[in-house]
Order: C-alpha cells, then sequence, then structure tokens
C-alpha cells in the first residue's frame, strides 16, 4: 500500500501545498479538525504585525495597516467559501459568543415563539448557549434525533440550531432540506459551520439558510484560539438585533455617543475591540485555503479517508466505523468506536501519528487535505494496526487519563 500511496501523491495536484505548512518531523496530523497545523507564511506576518506594525507604527496602525478594517475583511474572504456575499460575514469573537448573538436574534425576531430546536449531542457549546438563555426565561431548548427533527418542527419553534457536520462521528445533515422545512414552519436556521468551513463545499445563499457560524482554528488554519466568524443572510440585516450592543457595533463607534445605534448590515454582530495579531494569522490561513479551492480540498479529503479504510482493509484490521461509509454522507473525518480507544489514542500519539478521542469511546482522525499524504494514510494505518494487534495500548501509561489527548 505504501507504494501505491506514492504514487497517488505523485498524482496530486494539491501536494506541492504540504511545504506550505510546518509538520513536525516523524509526526502524521490527524487532528486538523481540533487545530490546524500552522502556515508558514502566518509566521512572518505575525512577526511583521508585532513589530512593523505595532512595534513602529503604534496607534497609527488603526489607520495606515488597515487594522480598523480587518473583521470585514476577512469575512468577505471566507464568504466564497461558504457560499455567502462579501457583505454577509464579519469575523469576530468566539463561536460560541457569535451563537448567544445570533440565537437572542432570532428569538426576537420570531416573537411569540420560544423555542430552540437541536439535536442530543449536538457540540456541548451549541446546546449549553440555549440553556443559558432558558435558564434567564428567554428561550426553551427542544431536542429531536436527526431522524425525528422534522416531525420536531412546530409553530413553537423560533429557530432551528444544528452542526452540519457532526463533530463526535463526522456526520453531515442535509442543509437544503432541513432548512426549508424549518422555514416552511416559520422558524429561522442557524447553521454551526465549525467542520465544515475550509473543509468541504457549503452554499448558504443557494439553501437560503438565514444564519451561521465557525470557528477559525481548525481547517482554516487561523491558529489556537483564532476568531471565529459569523453570516446572517443580507434579507435579514434590517431585522437584526444582538444583545451585546458594544462600541464597534455602533453605527459610528468614533463618535462616543451615549446612546447606542447599530451599525449596518452585518456589522452590528461586531462588539469589542478586533483581536489583530489573531486576525491576522488566521487570514493567512483563510488566504491560503482559498487558494487551493475548497472543491479541490473535498475532493482530496475524500479520497483520503477512503484510501485509509482501504489500508486498514487490507490489514484485516476490523473496527466498528462510527461515520457514514458513504464519504457524500460525512465531513473531512473517520471516526470509530472502540471501548479502549482513549489508551488506543494515546498509543498512536506516542507513536507521532496524533489523532482524537471523544468521549466515551470514540476514535476520531481528521483529514486536513491542504498538507496531509496518501502516504501519511498508509502509515498511520499501519501505526493503528500494529496497536491493535500487539496489545500496546494495554500498557499502564496510555489508559491514564489526562484532560487534554
Amino acid at each position: 500500500m505504501l507504494d501505491r500511496a506514492r504514487e497517488l501523491d505523485a498524482a496530486d495536484p494539491l501536494n506541492g501545498f504540504r511545504d506550505r505548512f510546518t509538520l513536525p518531523e516523524g509526526v502524521i496530523y490527524l487532528d486538523g479538525n481540533s487545530l490546524g497545523a500552522l502556515p508558514k507564511a502566518a509566521v512572518e506576518r505575525v512577526h511583521q504585525v508585532v513589530t512593523g506594525e505595532w512595534g513602529e507604527g503604534l496607534i497609527r496602525s488603526w489607520n495606515d495597516a488597515h487594522w480598523i478594517n480587518l473583521p470585514q475583511r476577512i469575512g468577505a474572504k471566507i464568504a466564497p467559501l461558504i457560499g455567502a456575499q462579501p457583505n454577509e460575514v464579519i469575523v469576530a469573537d468566539s463561536v460560541s459568543v457569535n451563537l448567544f448573538k445570533l440565537i437572542s436574534a432570532a428569538l426576537k425576531m420570531r416573537p411569540g415563539r420560544k423555542i430552540i430546536l437541536s439535536e442530543p449531542g449536538n457540540f456541548p457549546t451549541d446546546l449549553y448557549m440555549i440553556q443559558g438563555l432558558q435558564e434567564h426565561g428567554l428561550a426553551e431548548q427542544r431536542l429531536a434525533d436527526r431522524d425525528t427533527i422534522l416531525e420536531a418542527l412546530d409553530d413553537d419553534v423560533a429557530l432551528l440550531l444544528l452542526t452540519h457536520v457532526h463533530y463526535k462521528s463526522g456526520a453531515m445533515h442535509d442543509m437544503a432540506a432541513l432548512t426549508k422545512a424549518a422555514q416552511d414552519a416559520g422558524a429561522l436556521v442557524l447553521w454551526d459551520l465549525s467542520h465544515t468551513g475550509g473543509a468541504m463545499p457549503v452554499d448558504l445563499n443557494a439553501v437560503e439558510a438565514d444564519f451561521a457560524v465557525g470557528c477559525g482554528y481548525k481547517y482554516l488554519c487561523g491558529g489556537p484560539g483564532a476568531p471565529a466568524y459569523a453570516y446572517v443572510a443580507a434579507r435579514n440585516h434590517e431585522a437584526l438585533s444582538q444583545p451585546l450592543s458594544g462600541w464597534m457595533g455602533h453605527a459610528q463607534p468614533f463618535a462616543f455617543q451615549d446612546d447606542y445605534t447599530p451599525a449596518p448590515g452585518v456589522d452590528r454582530l461586531l462588539c469589542g475591540t478586533p483581536q489583530i495579531l489573531s486576525m491576522s494569522a488566521l487570514e493567512v490561513g483563510v488566504d491560503l485555503i482559498a487558494e487551493i479551492g475548497v472543491d479541490r480540498l473535498y475532493a482530496k479529503s475524500q479520497a483520503l479517508s477512503e484510501f485509509f479504510l482501504e489500508c486498514l482493509s487490507e490489514r484485516d484490521i476490523a473496527l466498528e466505523l462510527v461515520s457514514p461509509s458513504d464519504s457524500s454522507e460525512r465531513g473531512s473525518q473517520l471516526s470509530f468506536r472502540h471501548e479502549n480507544a482513549y489508551a488506543i489514542c494515546q498509543a498512536l500519539i506516542a507513536r507521532g501519528v496524533i489523532g482524537d478521542f471523544r468521549d466515551p469511546d470514540i476514535l476520531r482522525l481528521g483529514f486536513a487535505p491542504a498538507y496531509l499524504r496518501f502516504e501519511d494514510m498508509a502509515e498511520a494505518a499501519r501505526h493503528l494496526a500494529e496497536v491493535l494487534q500487539t496489545g500496546e495500548w494495554q500498557r499502564d501509561e496510555f489508559n491514564q487519563r489526562t484532560a487534554v489527548t
């Protein structure tokens, strides 16, 4: 399989992009769905911002280096990656904070309705934000399994909140069908694109989605704690009202008026001062992903995951696949169930194969096609087979739970 992998790499049109990332020697990095690898250009860019724009330009750089427009500029670059218009996306805060803003806005746009519909097992912060609003009497959470979501849509639902690609299984929702069903029931729709943006095509405008959020530190390779982004369909701009009325969301932030007047359009989602250093790093990642192209990235991620499964089969390794078997129905990851998934994950990490574990029994491997090779798939499958066949995972040090895997 290794010879075939090298042949596939030689024919891969994206193979050259690997050299534009920093990847430690001897490491096969299969955790890009939690933290993308470092683009080499980001190091130079952040150094330039710190030493030149901050160090030399000081306060002048808000204008001279165009810091003040970074949220809009990067948002406009993310927009075509998710099927949006440039004026519909803004970079700000975190996914959690943007969820709070948009859930609150949706409730205000649907007076008389308080139900936020989601699914059990959604990413925790999505549910926690609903529960926080529920604690204050502003919302009610309703959860429905993915095969009963349509039945749970009724006249009380203000918002359907779902993650497009499930963080644990990688299963993908039918965005178009669910968006239409929710809107036909009079509800708004908010999609979490954290495991979608930068990894696979999505067209928010085509499906007429109302809102979306996504993170910058996974497939967009913006670095740890990179700012998130938020999308609001242009048709909802006028009605958009969010509760975090910070000064950067004001129509004239430097007029320093006592009374709040929201900025036009998606800019009103801004709150506090933009995080210039982290936004500058994020912009490098966004530019690189845009250069490669989401369609090409998705095609390669499907090929990588299929080849990995083929490598496991060749070695007669039968793990329970939790992700959909059809690559068109899953995101850029494969998840396997095993009662000793945590120890297996730790044993792989000790070998330099970095995946991750999701409680209670999921081994999750993310395929970031911008910098992974088919050779990485063959070698990772070899390591996984050896860990399972030798019982290496049974060593005590691999079974000691730690907070970070």
